[in-house]
């Protein structure tokens, strides 16, 4: 299964426009979710520091704090439900029973851009790993450490990051104008 989408640990997968046209389930999910991870990658790269703290109106979103999000929920997912896993600094002091996800916005300001960037970076890593170990040994059947199928994770990380990719289109745009659907063709993979 995972030679077919040639996943390797540590690597996204490989780009085949046959396998995003007509793969199999696996490769459908996989490939819808590293898309979006690849979207919004390019709606936050080249971005300064004060493009990363822009917000909108009264919203507390700011590109910065969506690094810092999804690269949370990358852990939540993938270390904490579906691998069992610790999870990395900064996120392993969190206390979840706290007001563990207001802290994600509030931080966000006191990190660097190159720092949010690569944290977020390190979480897709991780991530990819865990998924990868976990497809070696079952299906999109198998139960994560909290019961739910990884099918449902996988289809929960791509509603967040479909939602939060139109988040970050508009405080994109709103910064710097610059606009699109999908990164150009040479945009590498984080």
């Amino acid at each position: 299964m995972l030679s077919t989408l040639g996943f390797i640990p540590g690597q996204p997968p490989e780009w085949d426009i046959e396998r995003f046209m007509r793969g199999d389930e696996v490769d459908t999910v996989v490939i819808t979710l590293e898309r979006n991870r690849r979207t919004f990658a390019w709606k936050c790269a080249d971005v300064s520091g004060e493009g990363l703290g822009l917000r909108l109106g009264s919203s507390s979103l700011t590109l910065g704090g969506l690094l810092k999000h999804l690269a949370w929920v990358e852990e939540l997912y993938f270390q904490s439900r579906l691998a069992g896993r610790q999870f990395m600094a900064p996120f392993d002091r969190l206390d979840l029973e706290t007001d563990w996800e207001d802290w994600v916005w509030r931080t966000a300001a006191d990190d660097t851009p190159e720092a949010l960037r690569a944290l977020w970076v390190a979480a897709v890593h991780r991530s990819r790993d865990a998924l990868a170990e976990a497809l070696s040994h079952a299906g999109l059947e198998q139960t994560t450490h909290d019961g739910m199928s990884l099918r449902r994770l996988l289809a929960d990380m791509i509603e967040e990051y479909a939602r939060h990719t139109g988040h970050a289109d508009l405080l994109r745009e709103q910064f710097d104008g610059s606009t699109g659907e999908g990164p150009p063709q040479e945009f590498p993979v984080p």
